[in-house]
């Protein structure tokens, strides 16, 4: 490791954190870019434009900078992302080959679990179509609904978030199967208590026509680019739902369209959609029991998600500055 003589922060923090920041490396100069003061309320869409000639003088970078920014700058030894995602930020040119990439797994398991549970707590009890009674001035009867007791619920990418997701389902009384590419022979205890079993993805196919939810929570990867597709939906169990808070190109769109239409399914809720943003005159928009949420679940709509990128960030300093292994490396 060279010696760090500027470190570029994109993350809002607060005085108290900044100064941590600083002391684990008192011999920088820090670029603070984003606001310094009460992080409690950020505006929903921030303005943090960081000029490319902040971004060459960086040895190292906390937070996400647009990958046009950087433009592979040899000076550049290490790059925290703030997301969880980090694919931008690995395309060829874009970072150079000595560069580390670290991300923040680990931050938004509780924001984006909730987020997904409440969607589709909200279409297995018809809250979007009372919503649109309301503005009516309809009293109206929506019919029969759903219930997670005693549902199964199929976790695609059981991760950090897929893990917080189980833990609300299984909480009200369903049984949870993740899915992950790679399983260990033994469950950990928090794994053990949120699911029935995490099986290996080979065997989608037979978990598949089982499931009464499926929720996906996969980054995207050659392997899931379109593996939901006419195919796979026609093989989940007729009235089920479907959940996607990992990345919209997971899901053939026209093919869940159709689904949806044609009443195969019961509902779907995307909080990501492909492309982003959706563009207002996609016949998504108008799909039937479907709720589109334009990728919110995550980011620091939730308060304590950002406490646990500052505190991520900031371990990952003091551990850069004494050589030491750093946490969520993506390439090292």
């Amino acid at each position: 490791m060279s010696s760090v003589e500027n470190v570029l922060v994109k993350i809002p923090v607060t005085e108290e954190q900044a100064a941590a920041m600083m002391a684990t490396m008192p011999s920088a100069t820090f670029d603070f870019a984003a606001p310094v003061g009460d992080t409690s309320r950020l505006p929903r869409t921030p303005k943090l434009d960081i000029y490319r000639e902040r971004v060459s003088q960086a040895d190292v970078i906390l937070g996400n900078v647009a990958p046009a920014l950087i433009e592979a700058s040899p000076r550049l030894q290490w790059i925290q992302l703030g997301s969880a995602g980090y694919e931008a930020y690995l395309a060829p040119g874009v970072l150079a080959p000595s560069t580390i990439v670290t991300n923040g797994t680990g931050a938004y398991g509780p924001a984006v679990a909730e987020h997904s549970f409440a969607m589709l707590l909200s279409l297995m009890k018809r809250l979007p179509a009372y919503r649109d009674d309301q503005r009516a001035h309809a009293w109206s009867d929506e019919g029969m609904v759903s219930t997670l007791a005693g549902a199964r619920v199929l976790v695609l990418g059981a991760g950090d978030i897929g893990l917080c997701f189980a833990r609300l389902c299984s909480a009200v009384g369903a049984a949870c199967v993740g899915m992950r590419r790679h399983v260990s022979s033994n469950l950990t205890p928090e794994y053990a208590k949120a699911f029935e079993r995490v099986a290996s993805m080979g065997d989608l196919s037979q978990e598949l026509p089982k499931a009464d939810v499926v929720a996906s929570f996969l980054p995207s990867s050659a392997e899931t680019r379109g593996l939901v597709s006419a195919g796979f939906l026609a093989s989940m169990k007729p009235g089920a739902y479907l959940v996607n808070a990992g990345r919209g190109d997971l899901i053939d769109q026209t093919a869940l369209r159709a689904a949806l239409e044609e009443g195969r399914l019961a509902g779907a809720a995307l909080d990501v959609t492909m492309p982003e943003p959706l563009p207002a005159n996609d016949q998504l928009w108008d799909t039937p029991n479907l709720i589109i949420t334009p990728h919110v679940a995550g980011f620091w709509h939730l308060h304590s998600t950002l406490e646990r990128v500052v505190s991520l960030a900031t371990d990952n300093l003091g551990r850069f500055a004494r050589g030491e292994g750093l946490r969520n490396l993506v390439r090292g």
